[in-house]
């Protein structure tokens, strides 16, 4: 049997989708729009780009679909951004994007957007609390949190090419 695969291909101005190929070579994807809803596809085995079953789901919908493919992943210690009203989402940064090669600071995000960039992901490395002067390059992965609003602002602020 082969193992799963999982890769993300972001959609700009709609969000990031998930491929999951298993180990049976079954083919399922997910779609994480930047709204907090979720659409599930599922792909014929002996045609996989031929879509058997696609659900659009509700931020609610999914984390209760979340609660029943992993039970105990809530902790009473752990923050909820969605009893906040904050969101927490990554944003890739093309190649081709305005921001390459300069600085995080001349983004001007938490003023623009009142949305902090908490961590980048590079590679194979997280950068947490990356400071004004941290030179952004495409390919890097900006975890953004914020109100929905505000991550909507900074996926647009950042994907400026």
């Amino acid at each position: 049997m082969g193992t799963p695969r999982l890769s993300s291909t972001p959609l700009p101005g709609i969000g990031v989708r998930y491929d999951l190929t298993t180990r049976e070579q079954r083919r399922i994807s997910v779609v994480a729009h930047r709204d907090g809803g979720r659409t599930l596809s599922a792909y014929r085995k002996d045609d996989p780009d031929a879509c058997a079953l696609s659900v659009r789901l509700s931020a609610g919908e999914s984390d209760a679909l979340i609660d029943a493919l992993m039970p105990a992943h809530h902790s009473p210690s752990l923050l909820s951004t969605t009893e906040l009203g904050l969101v927490a989402e990554r944003i890739e940064l093309s190649s081709t994007s305005h921001w390459n090669g300069r600085l995080l600071g001349e983004t001007c995000m938490r003023t623009e957007t009142g949305v902090s960039i908490v961590a980048v992901l590079r590679r194979a490395e997280a950068i947490p609390s990356p400071a004004p002067d941290f030179r952004l390059a495409g390919g890097d992965t900006l975890i953004v949190i914020g109100t929905r609003e505000g991550v909507e602002s900074a996926a647009t602020i950042l994907g400026r090419e």
